[in-house]
C-alpha cells in the first residue's frame, strides 16, 4: 500500500484546511482543558487541529486504533521518541543557522542539521525493521522509509554529507598574532610545545595560582575578527569552502516531505498515550470502543470525566466511574438528583467519550460501544450578557431552537439545567415540547434537569439519578444509578443535618 500519512490512510480523509478554533461544545464538555493538557509539551507540532477535527468513517477510526496498539509496544514508542528528538535537534540547528550572520558559519550549521537528519532516518529505518508492527499505517510507513533510505537521492545525500564533513575536519591552520595584526597560514606539522611547557613549570607550582587563561565565549555567533579569520582560512582551502557553498545551494530542499509530516502527525498518538499513562497507572480503565455509524445501542462501562480524573489523580484523590447504556428504542438519558452530585460530570463524560472515539482515541471505560455522530450539540447554563439584549429565558430558547434546527437523527445532544429562570410549570411545559422534538429526531441525548417528570416522559427516556449515601442524604457518592426519579427533598435533608430548618435554628438560638 502507498503511504502518505500516519493519521489518514486515504488522501480524501486528510484535513483540507486546518483550523485553530475549537468546536463550540469544547468548553461545555471540558474538552478544551483536555486538549490543552495533551498538547502542552508539544507546541512546536501544532497538534490541536488534529484534535479539533473528528473522523466520519469507521475504517479511518480503525486505522488509528491499529497504530495506537502498535505504539503501546514500549520498544516502538521509544524508537519513535528517539527519532523525534533528533528531528527536533535538526530543526534547532536550522533555526540557529537562520539567526547567524556570517555565511560560512550559517552553511556549517546547515551541514550539521542535514547530518542529524540522515542519522535520524537511518536509525529509524533500522529500528522499525526489527519491530513486529501490525497496523496498516506502520506497515506502509516501514515500507516507505525502507525505500527512501535505499533511494539514490538519500544515499547521495548521506555520501556527500559525510564527504564534506571529512573535508572540513581536515582543515587545519595556524594564527600568527602580533599586536593588532593577525596572519593566517596552513598548519605545517609544527610541534605543539604546550604540554612540555606545562610539565616544565609544574615543579615550581606552589598552592593555587591565578588562572590567566582566556575564556572563550560559548554563544554560537562569531564576532567580526573571527569572521575575518574564517574568510582567510577559506582562501587557504578554496576547494573545501567552495564545496560548502555548493552543498547548501544543492541540498536546500533535502527534507523529505512525507517524513516531516510523519514526524508531526505521530505526535498526535504519542501525546495522547503519554497523557493517559498517569491515569492508567492509577488503575483507571481505557478501551478501544466499538463505533457504529447507525447503531444506537450505546454503552460505556466504568467511564469517567477525563479532565476531572486528571485533576483528581494529580491530587491523589479517588475517581468515581459510572456506567451508561441505551438499547432498543432508548435514546434519552434524563439525569436528576441533588445538586453537586455528579450529574453534570456524567453528562460531560457521555460527550467526551463520544468525541474522543470519533477522533480514533482510546476512551475512558472498561468496554464501550458508541455512535459515530454527525454533530454534537451542547446547551449548558450561561450567564446573562447585556450585549445581546436578551433575558435568560429568551437566551435559553434561542439557543435550543438553533440546536434542534440543526440536529439530525445521528446527532448527539447534551442539555444541562435549562429554564432555571422561570417557574416550574413553564419550565415543564417548554421542556416537554423540546422532548417531543428530540423524540421525533430520534437523536441520542443526555438531559440533566431538576424536572423529575421528564424522566418518565416516554419509551425513549431512561431515568438515571445521582445517588447519595443511604444513611446520610447530605453525602454525595457521585454514582449515577439507573432508577426512577424519586423527587426526594434533598435540600431539606441537608438543612436538617446542619440544623438549618426553622425548628433547628430556633433551638440553637435558645440553647
Amino acid at each position: 500500500m502507498t503511504f502518505h500519512s500516519i493519521l489518514f490512510e486515504r488522501t480524501e480523509d486528510s484535513i483540507k484546511k486546518e483550523t485553530l478554533e475549537a468546536p463550540a461544545f469544547f468548553a461545555d464538555l471540558n474538552l478544551d482543558q483536555i486538549i490543552d493538557a495533551i498538547t502542552a509539551t508539544r507546541q512546536e507540532y501544532n497538534l490541536k487541529p488534529f484534535f479539533y477535527t473528528p473522523l466520519h468513517d469507521i475504517d479511518a477510526i480503525m486505522y488509528r486504533h491499529e497504530i495506537l496498539r502498535d505504539l503501546e509496544n514500549r520498544t516502538l514508542f521509544e524508537q519513535i521518541q528517539a527519532f523525534a528528538r533528533k528531528m527536533r535537534s535538526m530543526r534547532e540547528h536550522l533555526a540557529q543557522a537562520d539567526k547567524l550572520y556570517y555565511t560560512y558559519q550559517k552553511e556549517r550549521w546547515f551541514v550539521d542539521a542535514v547530518q542529524i537528519y540522515c542519522d535520524a532516518v537511518i536509525c529509524l529505518q533500522h529500528d522499525v525493521s526489527l519491530v513486529d508492527v501490525q497496523s496498516r499505517g506502520f506497515a506502509a510507513f516501514r515500507a516507505y522509509v525502507t525505500d527512501y533510505t535505499s533511494s539514490g537521492v538519500f544515499t547521495a545525500l548521506v555520501t556527500e554529507t559525510k564527504q564534506l564533513q571529512a573535508e572540513l575536519s581536515e582543515v587545519n591552520y595556524c594564527l600568527l598574532i602580533k599586536g593588532g595584526s593577525v596572519k593566517v597560514r596552513k598548519y605545517d606539522a609544527e610541534i605543539d610545545y604546550s604540554t612540555d611547557v606545562e610539565d616544565t613549570f609544574e615543579k615550581f607550582k606552589q598552592g593555587a595560582a591565578k588562572d590567566y587563561r582566556v575564556k572563550f565565549r560559548t554563544w554560537p555567533e562569531m564576532d567580526h575578527v573571527e569572521a575575518q579569520i574564517l574568510t582567510l582560512v577559506a582562501k587557504l582551502y578554496p576547494d573545501v569552502f567552495g564545496h560548502l557553498d555548493d552543498y547548501r545551494t544543492k541540498n536546500e530542499q533535502y527534507l523529505d516531505e512525507t517524513l516531516a509530516t510523519f514526524d508531526r502527525e505521530i505526535q498526535f498518538y504519542m501525546a495522547y498515550l503519554e497523557y493517559i499513562a498517569a491515569l492508567k497507572g492509577a488503575g483507571l480503565p481505557f478501551c478501544y470502543p466499538h463505533v457504529s455509524e447507525t447503531g444506537k445501542d450505546v454503552y460505556d462501562y466504568e467511564g469517567f470525566d477525563l479532565a476531572l480524573a486528571s485533576k483528581l489523580v494529580s491530587e491523589h484523590s479517588p475517581v468515581v466511574c459510572n456506567d451508561f447504556a441505551l438499547k432498543g428504542t432508548e435514546r434519552i438519558i434524563v439525569v436528576t438528583g441533588p445538586n453537586q452530585g455528579g450529574k453534570t460530570t456524567f453528562a460531560r463524560t457521555f460527550g467526551q467519550v463520544h468525541y474522543l472515539a470519533s477522533s480514533g482515541c482510546l476512551i475512558p471505560g472498561r468496554e464501550a460501544q458508541l455512535l459515530l455522530f454527525d454533530n454534537l450539540f451542547t446547551h449548558f447554563e450561561k450567564e446573562e450578557t447585556i450585549t445581546d439584549l436578551r433575558g435568560k429565558l429568551q437566551d435559553d430558547l434561542v439557543r435550543i431552537h438553533t440546536i434542534l434546527d440543526q440536529a439530525t437523527s445521528n446527532s448527539i445532544i447534551i442539555l444541562n439545567e435549562m429554564f432555571t429562570s422561570t417557574t416550574l410549570n413553564d419550565a415543564l411545559f417548554l421542556s416537554q415540547k423540546i422532548m417531543e422534538h428530540i423524540f421525533q429526531l430520534d437523536a441520542l441525548c443526555v438531559w440533566v434537569t431538576f424536572i423529575d417528570e421528564l424522566a418518565s416522559f416516554g419509551e425513549k427516556t431512561v431515568s438515571m439519578v445521582s445517588a447519595v449515601a443511604p444513611d446520610n442524604p447530605a453525602e454525595r457518592t457521585f454514582k449515577i444509578a439507573r432508577r426512577p426519579a424519586d423527587g426526594l427533598a434533598y435540600a431539606l435533608a441537608i438543612a436538617e443535618k446542619y440544623r438549618l430548618t426553622y425548628n433547628g435554628v430556633k433551638e440553637r438560638i435558645h440553647s
